[in-house]
């Protein structure tokens, strides 16, 4: 008798031993290369929501997919039945980008769990779960797998976590995407650019990193990596289209910092643009009036308006008359702007690779105005006496207001100051009224500080009585003008080599002695010498034509620009710095002076095995207004900097300072840790 009682122990103890073991096999399962189990409390607490997860344990190198695959793979599926609860939908925590090849998936590098909500319905006293799966787990090759696994516990009256599992559930609990509500950036506008192209703008609450950002709709924004440019607080992603897409009317895109994540669903396309229609025009323009008004302080305007403060010091102009004066100087000085824009944007639209500053491109203007001002200088000398003709040309008069305000512009132009260089690149780009209106904002903001001196009683009445001391002035203020004369000369060199100089320099001589003439001749002699000095630059021109030299070379450090260079620096996986810069531009010399072109920074690039770039847009070059263009600008100073293997460069303020160089290398690490990700 006991032997058979010992007998019947043994085998309800056998059955209970596999059953449990069963039982046990039965919540989790597993294939080539992964493991998959329940993340789930030992017991349910009643009509409470907990969280629970599915938990893919994959071995290294292997991966298993987010939502959206990417350019090849497939998301797991999951059936999954309850009893005695309701469950929600599954939760995918946000993914990384994979590169496999030339293809790029989004998944996970290492083991995640799948999660959604379960509730324990009311008087339940058990909850059963059954979830049938499907996987793929790729390396390069990939191996597909099934499994079923099912999941029974109690209902009590608190939930009952054992061993790591809650820690595991909270971990992808917080890489679960929410919404976008508290996210720190904000979607702006997604419009697609050409045919090829998908822009997504983001708006940054606060500055700070740059996110990442992925497509939940993988027929048609693609998976890799967008080209992105921070642009102040705004970030733009430019996405490829996958091929032949039909764009629909919204779609939906996950934003992570790389520890949490924020899902904004119905995104809406807009329009085909290739513009930044995005950035609010009124911005826009608050920035293009601020860049003007700025001009006022640059050393090219300078010389111009002091002449225009002498004229209105001097007793030409009456206290009525001043508001009149400063009224035809805006209009000269807007009306300029605005002829210059519109001659800019039709050039542009008839296929002229143009920029900004264009008018300071040509040799023949800029030959043009070291005799203007060079004339200008020596009549405030006082060395030439017939007359007032330059006088009211320098605007000392009613006559000459309207054409000062224009020269003003004129030699403006290659002074692009902080808050012009966004304003003129979207200038570039944005709708033809838009465009025109940011030009007339930079000629209003260029002409306000001047007519607000003049329209205003108490400021007329700071300014100095008219006396002997005003000859003085008169006299100093040539200086500025022989200063232009140099720095134009120096352009000219620039453009044009030693024969630049040469016919510089030759036509402030010719243009002195035949003024000389004019002033101690009369009648035919007369005649013939003001033809003499019409006809004087005509011919310089055609000498300058047929002309070949070769631009004077800047620093052995700097190479000439080079989109080969660039490409080849880059697949070499070395560093690149390329500064747009142009003879003309006032800001670019300064920030050679102070930074690029001393000594510590030429070492710190060379300690570092720095290419350097200089792409030098004195002279018009198609080839380098279609770099700037593809980098959003159409205007200069732009600094370019490409980390080693970089793709898409980072942009440095327009004006410099040295740490902003040392903090490169700083950066150099993190930034080809993002490129090869």
């Amino acid at each position: 008798m006991f032997k058979i009682k010992f007998v019947l122990i043994i085998i309800i103890s056998g059955l209970a031993f596999f059953y449990g073991s069963f039982l046990y096999a039965q919540e989790e399962t597993s294939g080539d290369h992964v493991r998959i189990r329940w993340l789930a409390p030992s017991s349910f607490e009643e009509v409470r929501t907990e969280k629970i997860g599915i938990y893919f344990e994959v071995d290294p190198e292997w991966h298993v997919y987010w939502r959206n695959p990417g350019d090849s793979g497939a998301a797991p599926r999951f059936n999954i039945q309850a009893s005695g609860a309701s469950i929600g939908n599954i939760e995918w925590p946000f993914p990384t980008r994979l590169k496999v090849e030339h293809l790029t998936n989004l998944g996970y590098e290492s083991s995640v769990a799948y999660l959604f909500d379960l509730k324990p319905k009311s008087g339940a006293e058990q909850v059963a779960l059954k979830a049938d799966l499907e996987w793929l787990v790729c390396k390069i090759e990939c191996i597909p797998g099934r499994g079923t696994i099912t999941l029974t516990r109690p209902v009590g009256k608190q939930p009952k976590w054992t061993g790591d599992d809650l820690i595991i559930r909270d971990y992808f609990a917080e890489r679960v995407p929410i919404s976008s509500e508290s996210s720190p950036w904000m979607i702006k506008s997604l419009v697609p650019q050409g045919k090829d192209r998908i822009r997504l703008l983001i708006e940054a609450r606060e500055k700070g990193q740059v996110p990442q950002v992925f497509p939940l709709d993988g027929k048609v924004i693609s998976p890799a990596k967008p080209r992105v440019r921070r642009d102040g607080w705004s970030l733009i992603y430019l996405f490829q289209r996958q091929p032949e897409a039909t764009t629909p009317a919204v779609t939906s895109f996950v934003i992570s910092d790389g520890k949490q994540a924020w899902k904004f669903d119905d995104v809406s396309f807009g329009s085909p643009l290739p513009t930044e229609k995005w950035r609010p025009i009124w911005l826009i323009i608050l920035t293009a009036f601020i860049g003007g008004v700025i001009l006022n302080l640059m050393p090219c305007v300078f010389p111009v308006l002091s002449i225009k403060l002498l004229g209105l010091i001097g007793e030409g102009y009456s206290g009525g008359s001043r508001p009149l004066e400063g009224l035809i100087y805006a209009a000269g000085v807007v009306s300029t702007f605005t002829i210059l824009g519109l001659l800019l944007l039709l050039l542009r639209a008839g296929g002229a690779s143009i920029g900004w500053g264009f008018q300071l491109q040509s040799p023949e203007v800029v030959l043009s105005l070291i005799v203007l001002f060079w004339v200008m200088a020596m009549s405030f000398h006082g060395v030439f006496e017939f007359g007032q003709h330059l006088v009211k040309v320098a605007g000392l008069s009613k006559g000459g207001t309207f054409g000062t305000g224009a020269l003003a512009v004129f030699v403006a132009a290659p002074c692009t100051g902080p808050f012009m260089g966004v304003a003129l690149g979207s200038a570039t780009i944005l709708p033809p009224l838009e465009a025109m209106l940011i030009f007339v904002s930079m000629g209003i903001g260029l002409a306000a500080p001047f007519l607000i001196l003049c329209v205003s009683p108490s400021l007329l009445r700071r300014l100095p009585s008219p006396g002997p001391w005003m000859e003085k002035l008169r006299q100093f203020l040539a200086f500025p003008l022989y200063a232009t004369v140099i720095w134009l000369l120096w352009i000219l060199g620039r453009m044009e080599g030693e024969m630049g100089w040469l016919m510089g320099t030759s036509m402030v001589l010719i243009a002195t002695i035949i003024l000389w003439m004019i002033h101690n001749s009369t009648g035919l002699i007369r005649g013939i010498s003001w033809g003499l000095l019409f006809i004087s630059l005509p011919l310089a021109f055609k000498v300058m034509e047929r002309a070949d030299q070769k631009m004077i070379q800047t620093l052995v450090s700097w190479q000439k620009y080079d989109p080969e260079l660039l490409k080849q620096a880059q697949q070499e996986k070395r560093s690149v710095f390329v500064d747009y810069t142009a003879a003309w531009c006032v800001t670019c010399q300064v920030n050679k002076k102070r930074v690029l072109d001393k000594e510590e920074t030429l070492k710190l690039f060379q300690d570092n095995n720095v290419l350097l770039l200089r792409a030098d847009w004195t002279r018009e070059d198609p080839e380098i207004t279609e770099s700037l263009a593809a980098l959003g600008r159409n205007s200069i100073p732009v600094y370019a900097w490409y980390p080693a293997g970089a793709k898409r460069p980072k942009l440095l303020p327009q004006v410099l300072q040295e740490f902003m160089i040392v903090d490169l290398f700083e950066d150099s690490n993190n930034n080809e840790e993002d490129e090869e990700r």
